[in-house]
């Protein structure tokens, strides 16, 4: 089995990297992994500094030579001339996209910069790559859905997509609809799994462990950094949920799914913490405890209380506001626990350890 992983260094990437290799290893002939150099850091050595993690699992760092002899790593800027790298006969038997440009920016001028690297990108692999793979496998989002409220099931390619909250929705979504089509057109079958919002690992050690601390971690390290105690109002319902998903459990479950012919999987909890208690739980963690919740729309317009209130809703809060303001909605796991059943833990209190985890790393994310 041949399988080309592209965001191998990624939060979510390094950890299908790993589980992958954990369930797959004896069927594996070879690992193709795009990356880009970061500074004086090469690909190999940024592949290198992940597979050598003191955070990888127990099997990785047991069969460290093994594993390491089964990756190519290949230069991000070859990525889309495949034949200087599989030659003439090689081929890919899962080609799984995970790469992605995650950014939450509802301005105009965003817009183009996010859809070029998420729908464009993923259309010049597909047709890079399609006569020399068996499937295409896209690590998507849950939230490419938009914000629609009720029971969400597997399938988007249904839904109109009239309400994303943000370009990354809009072009998440977009790319689906794209790989759907082409590769009916192409022959190449595809499937599109949907991760919630990453947390840190339930079951693999040590638990609480992300590599890159983002979204709900963004809100507890700004408060955490923060050191007035000014008072803040933070804009909320009492129906919104948070939906976190541990980042090793959705590896597990991508590295398990993709030899199935499911053709479209949301992987997310199948309870959703309360945004209220989420987000009282989170602060608790970083002891700020000057807030308050509101349904009033705060910004400018209507005025700030504070320097500290002013400075989160010009920052990260025109980010997370429409998340923390979404319709109340559940989601149908009946496929997903069918696959892999979810870890049950409070949500509340692994909430709590994953912040608490992040606050005493200080919130540095791995320089892979």
């Amino acid at each position: 089995m041949n399988i080309l992983l592209t965001g191998a260094t990624g939060t979510l990437g390094s950890r299908v990297l790993f589980s992958l290799i954990e369930q797959r290893f004896d069927t594996i002939e070879r690992i193709y992994l795009p990356v880009r150099k970061r500074a004086t850091i090469s690909p190999e050595n940024r592949i290198k500094n992940v597979i050598t993690s003191e955070y990888a699992p127990e099997f990785i760092k047991n069969n460290l030579a093994e594993i390491l002899n089964k990756i190519s790593v290949i230069d991000a800027n070859e990525l889309l001339n495949p034949a200087s790298f599989l030659g003439s006969k090689n081929h890919i038997d899962y080609f799984i996209h995970s790469a992605g440009f995650v950014n939450l920016s509802t301005d105009p001028n965003a817009k183009q910069e996010i859809f070029k690297e998420n729908l464009q990108f993923t259309k010049d692999i597909f047709y890079a790559f399609y006569k020399h793979i068996t499937k295409f496998v896209y690590i998507s989002t849950a939230f490419a859905a938009g914000n629609i409220g009720g029971l969400i099931k597997n399938d988007y390619s249904i839904l109109k997509g009239e309400n994303y909250r943000n370009h990354y929705e809009a072009s998440k979504h977009a790319s689906e609809k794209f790989l759907i089509e082409a590769g009916k057109e192409k022959n190449i079958p595809i499937q599109i799994l949907r991760p919630s919002v990453l947390g840190g690992n339930i079951t693999e050690s040590p638990n609480y462990f992300i590599s890159k601390y983002m979204v709900f971690y963004l809100f507890a390290k700004f408060f955490n950094n923060n050191s007035s105690d000014d008072a803040v109002r933070i804009t909320t319902t009492a129906t919104t949920g948070l939906n976190i998903i541990p980042t090793d459990y959705a590896a597990q479950v991508i590295a398990k799914v993709i030899a199935t012919d499911i053709e479209q999987l949301n992987i997310v909890h199948s309870k959703e913490t309360n945004m209220m208690k989420g987000i009282a739980k989170i602060l608790e963690a970083v002891e700020y405890t000057n807030f308050s919740f509101t349904e009033d729309l705060i910004n400018a317009s209507t005025g700030f209380t504070s320097k500290l209130e002013a400075f989160y809703y010009e920052t990260i809060g025109v980010h997370l506001h429409p998340y923390m303001t979404s319709k109340p909605h559940e989601w149908d796991t009946t496929l997903l626990e069918s696959i892999l059943p979810i870890p049950e833990y409070n949500l509340e209190d692994y909430l709590s350890e994953t912040v608490t985890f992040a606050r005493g790393k200080k919130f540095r994310n791995q320089k892979w």
